[in-house]
């Protein structure tokens, strides 16, 4: 348990130390925010800090740093290391930028930003990108949750209407129009933050359970080896399998919502890095559940591999219920609803403001909102009936969003990287992450099946794509050093 221990203190001390170092070498000052100057009462609104954490953490968190950290925990307790470093060097500096260079450009969504910083081209790609990415995020995230309600309430003993996962599926897709369509403080403002807190409630009920039930947390220097029982490779599976518990390209879609909602700049280190570190310290609590709970055999984690095979809701409730009792299933219950939904709704919303950014619609209106509200809600709809109705498989689609993922958080890094370098500031903070993910990236991409692995020669065939993954990452390297020293004359 002294490992878990420490990581946590890393976690905690990494937001007062480097946290402070990256907001200081960003320069927050005291210029008028969006918020304040175009204040539209609809995505521009003023909110309190306390709420603006507590939202941003949910925008970003959802169900990820407990499904991400429970399937990295397949590896054994080495992934406390990713969780830990990742998330104070890379995932949270990631969401930080985000959210601040979206804040210096009028809250701009991510794919304008990536754009002012590393050209037309680069905007267009993410603009297509992140709005195919966001819907398909949104209609997982409302077809996951109307199933599991069916489940639920088939369990129960419940017919009729209700036991139809099409008709929870139109209640939701319903929510998600409200949501997406009305004032970010009307609805996703009141609700987000108690469901924030029960994301937290959780992870410290699951913290304090553990030692209290007699399970032990194993340490890393026992473990320092993959405990997988499929004896999947460390890199770079792990550090994509784990994703928003570290560092997730996702978060770069949902930190400009909160960037049209600041009152001063200096508010961007506790609601963007804070909340980054906040949601890595919950995936640490889950990844060390995962590493305690179930039976190793052979020093593989094998018991941990047949609950998450029953699937990841099941596993949250097993987790649950061991750890804090019939409490820990009411938890549980509203966790793996309502968290997913909470993160389709901002989902689709993202979608609608990328639109309005690309098109360069203005959303005060009424009329506006309802263009762009109703194709994207509509397409949502048809993927998610599609896919209820068994015309749609997704899970041949979601195969790619992991890859996808850490792709995105990889641009938004260099973007970081080449603002950096335009002010002339230290863009290594920056730099160093974009490089170390641009080889996880490209690593993954050579050998997964589902990207060049699928050729049978290259299917996790380490000795080609670690070479390229390294190869690649110091190209890009080299090409931003060459565009920062230009800067620097």
């Amino acid at each position: 348990m002294l490992s878990f221990i420490i990581c946590l203190a890393i976690l905690v001390c990494g937001y007062f130390t480097y946290g402070k170092l990256v907001d200081s070498t960003f320069g927050p000052d005291d210029r008028e925010t969006p918020a304040v100057a175009i204040n539209d009462g609809v995505d521009y609104v003023v909110m309190p800090q306390w709420k603006l954490f507590l939202v941003q953490l949910l925008n970003i968190a959802g169900l990820g740093p407990i499904f991400g950290a429970m399937q990295g925990a397949l590896w054994g307790p080495i992934v406390f290391l990713w969780i830990t470093f990742g998330t104070v060097f890379a995932g949270a500096v990631h969401d930080y930028f985000a959210g601040m260079l979206s804040e210096r450009n009028r809250g701009a969504s991510i794919s304008e930003v990536t754009g002012t910083y590393l050209g037309p081209t680069m905007k267009t790609v993410m603009r297509v990108f992140a709005v195919i990415l966001l819907i398909m995020v949104g209609t997982v995230f409302a077809v996951g949750p109307a199933g599991l309600l069916v489940k639920l309430l088939s369990e129960k003993g419940v017919t009729g209407p209700l036991a139809q996962t099409t008709v929870w599926l139109a209640i939701i897709l319903i929510y998600y129009f409200i949501a997406t369509f009305i004032s970010i403080d009307k609805i996703i403002g009141k609700i987000y933050p108690v469901f924030g807190i029960c994301l937290i409630v959780m992870a410290v009920g699951v913290s304090i359970g553990l030692p209290m039930h007699g399970y032990k947390i194993p340490e890393i220097w026992n473990n320092f080896r993959s405990m997988h029982p499929a004896g999947t490779p460390v890199w770079s599976f792990m550090f994509i399998t784990v994703a928003c518990g570290a560092i997730s390209g996702f978060h770069a879609t949902q930190s400009p919502l909160m960037a049209r909602c600041l009152k001063s700049e200096r508010q961007g280190h506790f609601v963007f890095y804070g909340a980054m570190v906040a949601e890595g310290c919950i995936a640490l609590v889950w990844a060390a559940a995962g590493c305690s709970l179930y039976e190793v055999t052979g020093g593989l984690n094998t018991g941990l591999q047949t609950v998450l095979a029953d699937g990841q809701s099941a596993a949250i409730y097993d987790v649950c219920a061991k750890t804090m009792g019939s409490i820990g299933v009411i938890l549980a219950m509203l966790g793996v609803i309502a968290c997913p939904i909470t993160s389709g709704d901002t989902a689709f919303r993202s979608a609608r403001l990328t639109l309005s950014d690309w098109f360069q619609i203005d959303q005060e209106s009424y009329a506006n909102r309802l263009k762009l509200c109703i194709p994207v809600l509509g397409v949502g709809a048809v993927l998610g009936f599609g896919n209820t109705l068994g015309f749609i498989d997704y899970s041949v689609i979601w195969r790619y969003f992991s890859w996808t993922n850490q792709t995105l958080a990889m641009i938004v890094l260099w973007a970081g990287a080449m603002y950096l370098a335009k002010e002339k500031k230290n863009y290594w903070v920056c730099a160093v992450p974009a490089t170390f993910m641009s080889a996880v990236s490209i690593t993954y991409f050579v050998m997964a099946k589902e990207c060049l692995g699928m050729i049978p020669a290259l299917t996790l065939n380490t000795k080609v794509a670690y070479p390229a993954g390294l190869v690649v990452a110091v190209c890009f390297l080299a090409l931003f050093l060459t565009k920062a020293k230009k800067y620097a004359k």
